[in-house]
């Protein structure tokens, strides 16, 4: 009856799994595919793109400035200038003046003017600045990747975790079965009370109970998977290779905080912080550009804007110097402001470096000590399961109570279940310690 009852359960889970997966994948496949699929991981590529352009666009800032000037304007009232017709008539006083109009009552101009910088230090530097925010925007894509990856590794890890724990609480729930009918041919044999049977009862209900908990769980992380990977097919299957590695952290230096792209994030915004400073110290030096022009000019009386012979050209070229002096600005506060902001992402930054060595030492000390756990716990699950098959013999043959048989059953549910969260909890350190460590994009960047 104990090999029909057991055989029966097998093969049930056997079925049930056939028919929810037949395609294995990898979680590196996994992590690959939620980042090819996923919209904001689309989304932050089109802002690297952009900020590219935009730098691209600050190098056109070195290239000839063309503009095209048209004026036609009208005169009601022409300027007066007075002259010292004095000074060139000598019949005049020496202190003679006059007032003289200068002008038409119509003029009009056109001209094209050309601007080539030749020196500009705050070009260089503002180009600096925008390939410095193209790392910014770089490493902004690869935190939101970062946590999609650590949100998936998650979500796979759980599935076979829970897929584990199907396998176990099948196991229990055979042997509870088993117990329970044990029981029960005494109780129809009038050698045992209700109150035991209930009991054996409950704690097959309770084994049964936890495949369904076990289930549900693994459905509910297969669609969260799915939703994370951006593919509606739910014929999937994870790689239980996976789960047979070696979670113990012996080589600590292993570790790369430089990887981690928040902290690098913390590092280019204060290195784009000290450049902006020296951008500003641009702002103090002269900047020299060559400027030419090609016009006309006509002036006419009448509005006539094609008359003959009232168009004059001229054209002049020259060298164009510019030294700000005062612009308005508290240049000293500017740069205070800027200076106090780098020695403020400098100390986030090494805060981030103390967190993440923080958390990836505890978690690699969780480890341990939870792999020790397990070992301990693993012995105690196996010498608890050859106590319990005794003493299901000893119940069958009468010389051991029900009630003694009912709490071992109780004692070693208790047991697996101390196993299996201590094993998920291994394996959740084991993430948080590639997360903190900056080693988290192993499981993707490996095949």
């Amino acid at each position: 009856m104990k090999n029909t009852a057991y055989q029966t359960l097998i093969l049930i889970f056997a079925l049930t799994f056939q028919c929810l997966g037949q395609q294995k994948i990898t979680l590196s496949q996994a992590i690959q595919t939620a980042m090819s699929n996923r919209q904001n991981i689309q989304a932050g590529k089109i802002n690297i793109a952009l900020q590219q352009l935009q730098t691209e666009a600050l190098y056109k800032k070195y290239y000839p400035q063309i503009s095209l000037d048209y004026t036609y304007q009208y005169n009601p009232i022409l300027q007066s200038s007075i002259l010292p017709v004095g000074k060139f008539d000598p019949s005049l006083p020496s202190e003679a003046t006059e007032r003289v109009q200068f002008g038409t009552t119509w003029s009009q101009a056109v001209g094209l003017t050309i601007t080539q910088p030749l020196i500009d230090f705050s070009i260089k530097k503002y180009i600096a600045e925008s390939r410095l925010q193209e790392k910014i925007a770089g490493v902004t894509q690869a935190q939101i990747e970062y946590e999609l990856a650590y949100e998936v590794a998650t979500s796979y890890i759980n599935i076979g975790l829970n897929q584990q724990q199907i396998s176990s609480t099948v196991l229990d729930s055979a042997r509870t079965w088993v117990s329970y009918q044990l029981q029960k041919a005494r109780f129809d044999a009038g050698k045992l009370l209700k109150s035991d049977l209930y009991k054996a009862l409950i704690n097959h209900n309770n084994a049964k109970q936890k495949i369904k908990d076990a289930i549900s769980k693994v459905i509910e992380n297969k669609v969260y998977l799915l939703f994370l990977m951006g593919n509606k097919n739910a014929n999937m299957e994870i790689d239980t290779i996976f789960f047979k590695q070696d979670l113990t952290f012996k080589n600590s230096s292993m570790s790369s905080l430089d990887s981690i792209p928040v902290f690098q994030q913390l590092i280019f915004q204060q290195q784009l912080t000290a450049l902006k400073i020296q951008t500003e110290n641009t702002k103090y030096l002269p900047t020299i550009s060559l400027r030419g022009f090609l016009g006309a000019n006509q002036f006419t009386n009448n509005f006539n804007p094609i008359e003959a012979n009232s168009w004059f050209a001229y054209s002049n070229i020259g060298l164009v110097v510019k030294l700000p002096i005062l612009s308005g600005e508290d240049r000293n506060s500017i740069r205070q402001q800027l200076k106090m902001q780098e020695n403020q992402l400098g100390l986030q930054a090494k805060d981030k470096q103390d967190q993440f060595t923080q958390e990836a030492t505890i978690a690699n000390l969780k480890i341990s000590n939870f792999q020790i756990q397990m070992k301990t716990l693993k012995e105690n699950l196996f010498l608890s399961h050859q106590s319990l098959l005794i003493v299901q013999e000893r119940v069958e043959a009468g010389q051991q109570t029900a009630s003694y048989l009912n709490n071992e059953e109780l004692e070693l549910q208790r047991i697996a279940y101390d196993y299996i969260n201590i094993q998920k909890q291994t394996w959740v350190y084991w993430l948080d310690y590639l997360k903190s460590s900056g080693m988290l994009s192993l499981l993707w960047q490996k095949n």
